[in-house]
């Protein structure tokens, strides 16, 4: 708070009167200290809120020569702001006044004069260009057609660079996976997986069984050799294939049962994914429903 009403007690003081109690007061410091202190009290009241206060401890006369010294640099700076230009009242005119300061000015004509002579070099350069007067008039357009073919070039490098570095597509790849057929082994094969695979793995075991089931079914002609249809699908669509009932009845259970219990989060039984193995070994040797 000091900070912001010192320009106000400045300001306000009067100097005139005071800059003579000073000096009395230190004329006084080599008397009786009653005349001191009593001077002191009146300028104290004249200062208009100065700080003139100082420790009872002090000696009398460090106490006078003190507070003259205040009063003196008090009325000093009182001086010093006098002289000072008044600050303008407006934003615009205070930002101009800080402006037109010398060392801005310095800088300002540094700048002016860098964007002058880039200017001037701007200039010359678009008039040996663009000049077309006498015999400079073929070495412009030359210059043209060589600037418009290094453009062209530019281009091209970099719309080859572009479709170098992208990569290969890959839906052929995908199409040509899709199409090419799961190849299934012979039923004894995938049933001997199965068995295998009992005791380690039941659920590996169930697979092979499936997938010796799907062998069957394909060597028998009454499912297509693609991986397409779901085993919901396949079993639906044995009676257009000419399948007997009791057979698409069968396949039907085995595949039904095969799907709750391989995608289950559950451990597939072991007993269970052996009596699955079992009914598709007995499928392959003597479906249901076929002549004997």
């Amino acid at each position: 708070m000091l900070t912001f009403a010192l320009p106000l007690l400045l300001a306000s003081l009067p100097c005139t009167d005071l800059r003579d109690g000073a000096q009395r007061l230190e004329a006084l410091a080599a008397a009786p200290p009653e005349e001191a202190t009593a001077l002191m009290g009146e300028l104290a009241a004249r200062a208009g809120g100065l700080p003139l206060s100082l420790p009872e401890d002090m000696p009398p006369a460090a106490r006078a020569h003190t507070v003259a010294v205040r009063l003196k640099e008090a009325c000093a700076l009182q001086d010093a702001a006098a002289l000072q230009a008044p600050a303008p009242e407006g934003s615009r005119d205070r930002l101009q006044a800080i402006l037109d300061r010398p060392e801005f000015a310095q800088a300002r004509r540094r700048n002016s004069d860098l964007v002058q002579r880039l200017l001037r070099e701007l200039e010359a350069w678009m008039d040996g260009f663009f000049q077309s007067r006498g015999a400079q008039s073929f070495a412009v357009a030359t210059r043209a057609v060589m600037l418009g073919l290094a453009l062209a070039v530019i281009l091209w490098g970099l719309l080859r660079l572009r479709r170098w570095r992208r990569p290969p597509s890959q839906a052929p790849v995908a199409a040509a996976g899709a199409a090419s057929p799961l190849e299934l082994d012979s039923p004894r094969e995938h049933l001997q997986r199965a068995r295998a695979a009992l005791v380690p793995d039941p659920r590996e075991a169930i697979r092979q069984g499936l997938l010796a089931l799907l062998s069957t079914l394909e060597e028998r002609r009454l499912a297509r050799p693609d991986r397409v249809k779901t085993n919901r699908e396949l079993a639906a669509e044995l009676p257009t294939r000419g399948a007997p009932a009791p057979l698409v009845q069968e396949v039907e259970r085995l595949t039904h049962w095969y799907d709750q219990t391989f995608y289950s989060l559950s451990p597939v039984p072991a007993e269970e994914a052996a009596r699955f193995v079992e009914d598709v070994e007995r499928l392959h040797r003597s479906p249901p429903g076929a002549p004997a």
